[in-house]
Order: structure tokens, then sequence, then C-alpha cells
């Protein structure tokens, strides 16, 4: 059985393939479009397919859209055509005009709609001409089953399906869906039960992205700076906030209106200095997040009596919430799914269709009532399911650009060496990573040594000087150096959670702490990236200090390199040292010796 998941609502747009049960291929469309977050001016193809991920998808196993069975659409326009009528306003107590769902979502409430509706024709006559190959021999009623799955319930099925938990709670937190922006569920004996959910206009997410742009920043794209923000302010605006956020029973929350201007002085203009007042009111808004979700999980947990907690939507990407639920002692592990804001959606909708028909039940009409589900095939380990390319690949590309490129014969020694010596480097190793983070196969890499790299690699990025770089570290050798080790079964291989840095080791590794001395940790294992695990190995044998600086291979603005082409281009327009590009080094040193 072969499931094709899309994601094209909103922003993020991605594709997935599972067969059988397992997961084949996923990616965002923007590592081939090369435009971020695979957003385009509105109204011209705002919710364009994601044609280029889905040849990727059906490339990897080999494959054409014909020979697909079941394609899995992120997003119900049932739901929203029930819930919302075309054209009608949207009462936002958050202030409409903040945020795209008051805003230009409204006014083409009935060209999003269509573009929904009319996914299947456009899946079926719209790819650009040069992947019709792969498109060919399919009209918009098949031969696939096409099947439109709800936002959240494609958020949920992306955590328990993916998660390492044969039983769990489930939580999803973003702006919205169709009409929800949190929901709750358990999953337990190859069955799915909602729980719950909480509807517009209340959301935390939407909270958060009203904030955002109140602070100057990109909503929905720049949330993760204000999260970094947040740990140099003060909560003094605290009090005010959660007076506006109501926790009622069984999971609700209410969302009164709020006078940011009034609160804190007026918006921010983008560019413009950041000043004590900004910093306070992230430290505010993250405060009451963490507040909140904490008691959001705490009555899920009495609800269900799970000890494991397997999480996705957007507002999980916050890696300091998470670690307040991993400390909290409501749940004895939590998991984040990797690429849990919406790309992820694509995969939870080819795992939701794809257990769902291979268990060969009915579905239930009532949304609500359990679903009974097929047994698992596949985990998520790591989020190694992008393109890749082999060593020759990448040689033919270099002698063709007359590129004086070395092939290495130790790889990870020689790599080791060169950030011993203060290189950043570019990192471009095996499949690329499905979700926001670099993980290791699409990296800049750099000593935390020196306590000027964390702005040395700012400056790099043209990144803001207040956002921190994020150390990697052997999965063995985590207890050595940050805290709590022991959570979450000593691992943390998506980088979705902080960490404390105690004293000692926090003057050994300056450029990888924060201003609070935490650091988001990404720990490695041996068996499921072994070159990365062995650059560390030698790393730390070279100077005592087994942690990496690993941040993003991209600029601002750009998205994460995918090809050879990108990575060189990324490289050649930035100040990186050298790049280490499978097998092959390019050291801009000897290039203007």
């Amino acid at each position: 059985m072969i499931t094709l998941g899309i994601n094209a609502a909103f922003h993020d747009s991605a594709a997935a393939l599972v067969i059988d049960g397992r997961v084949i291929a996923a990616a965002e469309e923007e590592r081939f479009t090369r435009i971020k977050h695979a957003k385009r001016p509105l109204p011209f193809t705002a919710w364009e397919l994601p044609f280029h991920a889905i040849d990727f998808c059906l490339a990897r196993a080999g494959i054409t859209l014909a020979e697909v069975d079941h394609v899995a659409y992120s997003y119900d326009p049932s739901r929203f055509l029930k819930e919302r009528h075309i054209g009608d306003e949207i009462t936002l107590p958050l202030s409409p005009s903040a945020h795209p769902a008051g805003g230009w979502e409204n006014v083409w409430d009935p060209l999003f709609a269509s573009y929904i509706v009319n996914a299947p024709r456009q899946l079926a006559s719209g790819a650009p001409h040069h992947l019709k190959a792969r498109f060919r021999g399919v009209r918009h009623d098949g031969p696939y089953r096409f099947h439109f799955v709800s936002h959240h319930l494609s958020h949920q099925a992306s955590a328990f399906l993916a998660s390492p938990f044969s039983r769990c709670a489930v939580l999803t937190l973003d702006g919205r869906g169709e009409d929800a922006t949190t929901t709750y569920g358990v999953y337990r004996d190859d069955t799915y039960t909602p729980l719950g959910a909480v509807c517009m206009p209340h959301s935390l997410g939407m909270l958060y992205e009203r904030v955002t742009s109140h602070l100057g920043f990109l909503h929905s794209s720049d949330e993760y700076k204000v999260m970094a923000l947040a740990a140099l302010g003060q909560p003094r605006f605290a009090d005010a906030l959660q007076a506006c956020v109501h926790v009622g029973d069984e999971g609700q929350y209410t969302i009164e209106p709020l006078d940011l201007v009034t609160l804190c002085g007026a918006p921010r203009e983008k560019g413009a200095p950041l000043e004590a007042r900004h910093f306070d009111l992230a430290a505010s808004l993250q405060s009451v997040l963490e507040d909140t979700v904490r008691s959001l999980a705490g009555w899920l947990q009495q609800r269900t009596g799970e000890r494991q907690l397997a999480m996705a939507g957007g507002v999980a990407l916050n890696c300091v919430m998470n670690a307040r639920l991993r400390d909290s002692g409501l749940f004895d592990e939590v998991w984040v799914q990797p690429a849990a804001g919406d790309a992820g959606t694509a995969l939870g909708a080819a795992l939701w269709i794809d257990a769902r028909e291979r268990d060969a039940q009915p579905a239930p009409k009532d949304r609500a009532a359990p679903t009974r589900l097929a047994p698992r095939a596949w985990r998520m380990e790591d989020a190694l399911l992008g393109p890749d390319f082999d060593d020759d690949a990448i040689g033919a590309l270099l002698t063709w650009a007359k590129l004086p490129a070395r092939r290495l014969d130790d790889v990870e020694g020689e790599t080791a060496r060169l950030l011993a010596e203060g290189c950043v480097i570019g990192w471009f190793q095996g499949r690329m990573e499905f979700g926001p983070r670099a993980l290791g196969a699409r990296s800049i890499l750099a000593s935390p040594i020196d306590p000027a790299m964390q702005a040395r690699l700012n400056e790099l990025k043209d990144r803001e000087d207040f956002r921190p770089v994020a150390p990697v570290v052997p999965r063995e050798k985590l207890a050595e150096w940050f805290t709590p080790a022991e959570a979450n079964r000593g691992e943390s291989p998506f980088m979705l959670f902080i960490y404390d840095v105690p004293p000692e080791q926090a003057d050994r590794i300056p450029a990888a702490c924060h201003a609070d001395r935490t650091a988001r940790v990404q720990t490695v294992d041996a068996q499921r990236q072994p070159r990365f695990h062995r650059l560390l190995t030698a790393f730390g044998e070279r100077t005592g200090v087994p942690v990496l600086i690993n941040t993003s291979f991209n600029v601002r603005g750009e998205p994460v390199v995918c090809t050879p082409k990108d990575a060189l281009d990324a490289f050649f327009s930035t100040p990186l040292d050298a790049l280490v590009i499978g097998s092959w080094l390019i050291d801009k040193r000897r290039l203007t010796a």
C-alpha cells in the first residue's frame, strides 16, 4: 500500500511517502524552490501543491503518481465550510489586523477554499512541465483515492504514529487548523481516541504570533527569535498577560482581548533597536505559554493516566516550553515530532490514512469515536528523509565547476583538525533533514571553545546578535556536559529541548551557551549517524571537548541547502572557511593563498 501525504494549506508546503507503514521519504517544498516557507505573493498560487517535493518522494520510491494507492491532504474543506461561511469575518479577540487569520486570510476566504477543494484536480493537471513525466496517467478522481484529513488530526498522527511509544497521551498546539487550535487524544492498543479540542478564536499559537509581530518580527516564521529573546528579559508583564488567558475544565482555555500598545508601548519597527520592554514582553509571553501548557498537560495526564506524551504542532517547536514539560514530572517521557510545524502534517496525513486503510476496518462516522489502526511498522529514529548525493555525483559537479576540491581519506579527522584550528565549516552529508532543524546533514559547524564564535556565526548568517547557537554532543557524552541527562532516555536527537550547562562546563564551551546558561542540545547516536558521531569523537580527541556548534546551512531569508549546488552557492556567498561535501573538501584559505 502506497500513500502520499501532502501539506499545501497556510505555509510550509511539504510531501511525504509511506509504503506499508514505513516512511520512505519526506521533504519541504522550499528546499527545492528556494522560497522560504513555500510562501508566494497572494493571491497567486498561494496554496500551490508541493510538486517538487512530491516528485522527489515518488522518485525515491521509483514510482509514478499513477502507482499511488492513496493521497492524503492535510486539511479538510468540509470542516472549513461547515464552521465558517465563505467570506464571513472571523472575530478575533487578539485583533484581526495583527494576524493573517484576520487579515489576508479573511479577504481571500473564497480563493483559499477553492484551492483546497480543487486540490485533486490541481494534482492531476498542475505539475510544472519539467516534472510531468512522473505525474502522467492520473485524473482528478484517481486511480488513487483522495482523502482530506483534518489539520490537527494530521498533527496528532504525525506525533503518535512516529513516536517511540506503543501508548501515549497526545497534545498538539498551533496557530489554527480548520477551527481547532489545540487538541488532545490518547493512543493505545493500536487505537486512537480524540479527547477534545480548543477552537478558534482562542489560540496560544496565535497569541505568540501576535506578540512576535508586535516585537517587529515575522509571524509564522520568527517565533523562535522571541523564545531566544525571552532569556534576556524579566517577565514583568506576565501577570497582565496571564489575566487574559483563562484555563478552564476539560483542557479548555479562553483568551480575552489584549491591548499590547497599552501594556508595553507601540509596536517595534522591523530592524529598530531592541529595548528593555521588548525583552520583558518576550519573557512574559514565554512564561505565560509555559504555565498554561503545563496546566493543559496536567489535565491530559490525569484524563489518560499515560506516562508518555507525544507532541506536534508549531508551538511544540518551542524547546524551552518542551523542557519545562519534560522536567515537570507529569510524564516520564516527552517526545516531539521533529517536523512539528505544518510541514509535518504531510507526514501525519500519510501515516493516518496508511494505518487506517491497512486495518481494513470502516472508519467511524463520528470524528470523536475511537479509530482502530493497523499495527505500526516504523518509528521515527531520525529525520533524515530527504535527498542525498553520492561522492561521484558531487565530484562530477566540482569538476564541471572547475573547483580545486580534494577528496579526503579521513573525512572526520581532517574536518576535526580544521574545526580545532577555528575554521567555520559547511557540512553536507547524506540525506537531508525533514523539518526546520539542521541535524548534521546540512549543517554549519564550528568549535564552541572560542567565546567569540557565537557572534562570528551570527554575523556570517546575518542574524540578530542575541540569537544563541546550539551544541551537538555524542549521546554517550551527554551526562558529562549537560543536565538533566537522564531525561527522555538520555537523548535529544532532534534539538527540541533545552538543557542546563553546569558552570564548570560552560567555561569550556562558552559559544554554545545562551545568556541564561542553557543550550538547545542535539545528541548523536553512533548507529544512526556514524560519520557525524566519528567527527564529534575526533574533535574531542583533539581538544578534550567532544562538543560542536551546529547551526543550519543557510543564510538569512534562505531555506536550508538541499543540493550540492545549493551548498556551493551558500559557501561562496558567505565567509565560510571550508566546505566538506560528502568526502570532498574545498578550503577557501587555499583558494586565496
